[in-house]
């Protein structure tokens, strides 16, 4: 059953964001201040810093991905402690670990970015077990990380699959 409209953590003023680092970078650089569906707004912003490093060295790429993350468990924590809201719906950081983890598994192409971002978006949605043991019972910055994380490996290996697929034969007509 979803919650009334009433019960939904009001957005935090934009100052507040902004004037704050680690509220910063939870809210994903301000992509999670959306008013309409902050965790897909945020999964959007998190294709700036894609695009940024796409090109890196695969290591450097892993490298960065790990920071991300790793980061992302105090980043997310402290911001849902400050706000006084566990995984508040503007924390966007999670989401951005998630799909620097799909992307790492994405094949070469616009089109498969698009399809790594759907099937993040479903997988994080969705939360298939264990996303949603880890949405539900762990707490602070590790509860509101690891669902996206798993979110973010199964999307990657539906990419792996689908683009082996592809290249058998069995996507678009070439």
């Amino acid at each position: 059953m979803s919650k009334p409209e009433t019960d939904k953590p009001k957005m935090p003023p934009a100052k507040t964001v902004f004037g704050d680092p680690i509220h910063l970078l939870a809210f994903g650089f301000g992509s999670g201040l959306s008013r309409w569906a902050p965790g897909t707004t945020g999964s959007l912003g998190a294709l700036v810093l894609y695009f940024a490093i796409m090109n890196f060295p695969e290591w450097a790429y892993i490298a960065v991905t790990v920071i991300v993350v790793m980061a992302g468990f105090h980043i997310c924590g402290e911001s849902a402690r400050k706000l006084g809201v566990h995984d508040h719906p503007g924390i966007v950081w999670d989401e951005w670990a998630g799909m620097l983890i799909t992307l790492a598994f994405a094949p070469a192409g616009l089109i498969w970015v698009l399809i790594g971002f759907l099937l993040f978006r479903l997988f994080d949605i969705l939360k298939p077990w264990p996303a949603n043991y880890f949405d539900q019972k762990w707490e602070d910055g590790h509860g509101i990380m690891m669902d996206d994380v798993v979110a973010g490996l199964y999307a990657g290996f539906a990419l792996v699959i689908l683009g082996g697929l592809y290249q058998q034969g069995f996507g678009v007509a070439q």
